[in-house]
């Protein structure tokens, strides 16, 4: 092994264990795990999964809400060389199924808690020849997670394993009709936290509550940060106001994923103060938020955002980087590169629109079993991201808008084409278009257009809950209007007509063009 390689993910833990004997790694419930004791854990864990069959580039899927076994199972399978999935656990059962026979997982974690209907109609509809563990089940039970890793050493396996090679895998909104599995490397992850850690002054007195979905990588960037500054990541499985107060208090929590209306329902549960949140780093610009927690002065938050994608473990540009900037989406990151090109793959001149193309320490290996769509994306040695926008004239970014139209609702980006594609196969459905209509609560919502087939009838509500029961909720439009025909430029539908029509608007980038 060659002593100038990179980290692995695992060896970040390894370093820890040593370094921070003390420091507590994780938080779930009555769970309290030291760096040294969730490393040896992670050790249980690996030489379970070895001795299952495990190995170098296999998969591992997790069905479940957060859970300290997220960290944890990511740990295990970068010790071993495999991948870690964590499913949409919002998905509806045909989706799921969907990801459990894409992705092919040697293990599967699920839990029962809340979702178990959903888990076991996904397997049942699956051809899944896996083995699956309840990770919520009782320590004791047969098939369980604990009972799974109780019996196994907690020697470090130390398998040599290549720090590029592909460790996290997070399925991106199924821009083709389809989701696909980005393939993200341990160099990625790491490079990654230790950006978002500097710019968010995340170290090891941090601690960072998990309220967000561990499948989103927004969630995820603040965790890695948390885990590779030696910081402390609690997890609670899902986003309950209350109880997000409750931990926030209990365990002095100084970051954690919260979003626009949780904002407002944790002022509304602690209108008396009866929560002391003054531990809680935050944003300005919400008063009643402000009066409760402190203000948060990293470079981070003095300016946070930027344009990024769950192809690079999230963020490509940083609006800290850039002091009066043109762009509106600030400077590259310092581990990657980015071009604005023609059709041509040529670079265009500043201040024209192009595609959006990288390359970098943070740029996923490629989307898991996607060969064509594969070479499509990483031509000409750059990774095509599929996003319009310009270079300034000062250098910085302006993020226009996806080549293909999107969809943005709170933290969830909603592609129009799988949304079409299950309205399209209702029987009364002749036709139908997908647009945005802005929403003061969650910046878009789904919005319908369908023209009804001959001799056929249908009803909004009956549309809704068509969609209902093939997607995950979150997808399904919220309003439907019915024409006679779609407008069409040529042989493609006119969105921009029927945006005018029907207030469609508000999509990311600010502009109501697809590009």
């Amino acid at each position: 092994m060659d002593p100038r390689r990179s980290l692995t993910f695992a060896d970040v833990v390894r370093e820890h264990r040593r370094s921070w004997p003390l420091q507590t790694a994780a938080i779930d419930g009555a769970v309290r795990l030291t760096y040294p004791e969730l490393d040896r854990r992670v050790n249980r864990l690996a030489n379970a999964l070895c001795a299952a069959g495990v190995g170098d580039g296999d998969r591992v899927l997790w069905l479940g809400q957060n859970s300290f076994r997220v960290l944890e199972s990511l740990l295990a399978v970068a010790k071993i060389g495999a991948m870690f999935c964590p499913a949409n656990w919002r998905q509806s059962p045909e989706e799921l199924a969907f990801v459990v026979d894409d992705i092919d997982a040697q293990v599967v974690l699920w839990q029962e808690e809340e979702i178990g209907d959903t888990v076991r109609a996904a397997r049942a509809a699956s051809s899944s020849t896996g083995r699956w563990l309840r990770h919520d089940a009782a320590p004791d039970d047969e098939g369980s997670y604990e009972s799974f890793l109780a019996g196994a050493s907690d020697k470090d396996p130390e398998v040599d394993v290549d720090p590029s090679s592909p460790l996290l895998i997070i399925y991106t909104a199924a821009f083709g009709g389809r989701p696909n599995g980005a393939m993200l490397s341990h160099t990625a992850l790491v490079s990654q936290g230790l950006v978002m850690g500097h710019l968010g002054e995340v170290g090891a007195d941090y601690v960072y509550l998990n309220s967000g979905p561990l499948f989103h990588i927004g969630t995820f960037m603040t965790t890695l940060a948390t885990f590779v500054g030696a910081g402390t990541n609690v997890f609670t499985r899902r986003v309950d106001a209350e109880e997000l107060c409750r931990l926030i208090e209990a365990e002095r929590c100084t970051g954690a994923f919260i979003l626009g209306p949780t904002f407002d329902q944790i002022v509304d549960v602690n209108r008396d103060h009866r929560y002391d949140l003054t531990s809680l780093r935050s944003f300005g610009g919400r008063p009643k938020w402000e009066a409760m927690t402190s203000l948060d002065t990293s470079p981070w938050a003095r300016k946070p955002g930027g344009y990024g994608q769950s192809e690079a473990v999230g963020m490509l540009t940083f609006n800290t980087l850039a002091t009066d900037a043109l762009g509106s989406h600030g400077r590259s990151s310092p581990v990657v590169q980015i071009r604005i090109v023609d059709e041509n793959g040529a670079e265009v001149t500043d201040g024209e629109t192009g595609e959006i193309v990288v390359r970098g320490l943070t740029v996923m290996n490629g989307y898991w079993n996607r060969p064509e769509e594969n070479e499509r994306r990483r031509r000409d040695g750059w990774h095509h991201t599929n996003d319009v926008g310009r270079r300034e004239v000062d250098g910085t970014i302006t993020f226009v808008g996806p080549k293909t139209r999107m969809i943005k609702s709170a933290a969830e980006n909603i592609y129009p084409a799988e949304v079409e594609g299950c309205i399209a196969a209702h029987p009364a459905v002749a036709e139908c278009a997908i647009i945005g209509v802005p929403d003061p609560q969650w910046t878009q919502s789904v919005k319908a257009v369908v023209v009804v087939a001959d001799d056929a009838s249908v009803t909004a509500d009956e549309i809704v809950e068509h969609c209902r029961s093939r997607i995950a909720s979150y997808k399904k439009p919220r309003t439907v209007e019915f024409v006679e025909k779609l407008p069409r430029e040529g042989w493609a539908v006119d969105y921009d007509a029927l945006d005018a029509r029907f207030g469609g608007g508000g999509y990311p980038g600010g502009r109501n063009r697809s590009a």
